[in-house]
């Protein structure tokens, strides 16, 4: 998944929502800017402001490797 991905997906969602920009960054309690800077592909997005942004549009990004299965036992494990 590349950051063009996400960029068009988080602006349809809002699109979709009937969400401006900065109604979007009221409800996910970040700057105005982020919400450009996201739907523009700007990769120096901080991660913090992406999840909230993508938990606001009830959106999920996964991780998937060859050893999730592992370490998600890892974790269990350690808990």
């Amino acid at each position: 998944m590349n950051f063009t991905l996400i960029a068009q997906a988080v602006q349809f969602h809002r699109k979709k929502a009937g969400l401006s920009r900065n109604e979007l960054a009221m409800l996910a309690a970040v700057g105005k800017t982020v919400v450009f800077d996201i739907e523009h592909g700007k990769d120096t997005v901080q991660c913090a402001s992406l999840l909230k942004i993508l938990a606001t549009l009830n959106l999920q990004l996964a991780i998937n490797g060859p050893f999730m299965a592992e370490f998600k036992q890892n974790l269990m494990i350690e808990k």
